[in-house]
């Protein structure tokens, strides 16, 4: 078969060290039956033991060249193979318990992930190889400079674990930054009562716009300094200093207006 030449415009670099394959393979623990969807399969690095383990497996890939590598190297019942971008894919067509996993691209992961938490009702758990300043915004805690929008929004649906560094070199061809291997999985009963997930999303949004502006200025269009009083939110906070609950108050109140 010939060898592949890496499509930047996809952000493809292949996981190529077998001692961080096992790493990620006995993190997901994949057991007979589980719904596997491995997003980005590329050269298979993981595709043949999760399948082994599973029985059989989902994946979604972009690239027409490697969608017929996977087609060549496995049959369709063990394999079922979309050849499609998974940031436009409706996951909730492919069952209930989902268990998704891929080493994601850089250019498209913040996307992806904010795509994938949609269907959160439908996920059991995700595992995905991420730059590793991405998974330090998804794991950050409140006032740390790697806070904002994306950890607010996936704290607010899932429990997020950094597992464990990723050196460059364990890819081909070698990127110029690190990478973390992260597990979300949903917050389920835990998960604090949002009233309206537009209004909760439109209001991280614009407080994390300008990172340096208060909150009385950052949500002027979206909410009085009264209101942010009687949500329990001191106005002259930066988004920062905010706790998801702190988030989930503010836009529950201003839902009751």
């Amino acid at each position: 078969m010939e060898r592949h030449v890496p499509r930047r415009r996809f952000g493809q670099n292949f996981l190529v060290d077998p001692t961080y394959v096992e790493r990620i393979l006995d993190a997901i623990d994949p057991r007979p039956g589980d719904d596997i969807v491995e997003i980005g399969p590329g050269l298979g690095a993981l595709t043949r033991d999760l399948i082994d383990r599973a029985g059989r497996i989902t994946a979604i890939e972009i690239d027409r060249d490697l969608a017929a590598r996977l087609r060549a190297s496995f049959e369709s019942p063990r394999l079922a193979l979309y050849e499609t971008d998974a940031l436009a894919f409706d996951y909730a067509q492919l069952g209930p318990h989902l268990r998704i996993v891929g080493n994601l691209p850089y250019n498209i992961s913040s996307p992806l992930l904010f795509h994938l938490a949609r269907f959160e009702s439908r996920i059991r758990d995700m595992h995905f190889m991420l730059q590793r300043e991405v998974v330090a915004r998804m794991v950050a805690n409140p006032a740390t400079p790697e806070y904002g929008r994306l950890s607010v929004m996936l704290q607010a649906r899932f429990g997020v674990t950094r597992m464990f560094i990723v050196p460059a070199g364990a890819f081909r061809p070698v990127p110029n930054v690190e990478s973390a291997f992260v597990r979300l999985v949903p917050l389920r009963e835990a998960k604090p009562a949002i009233d309206d997930t537009a209004q909760f999303a439109r209001i991280v949004a614009a407080a994390f716009g300008q990172r340096r502006k208060t909150l009385r200025n950052a949500l002027s269009a979206v909410c009085s300094e009264s209101e942010l009083r009687t949500a329990g939110i001191d106005p002259q906070a930066r988004g920062e200093t905010l706790h998801v609950d702190d988030f989930v108050r503010l836009a529950n109140t201003l839902g009751k207006r």
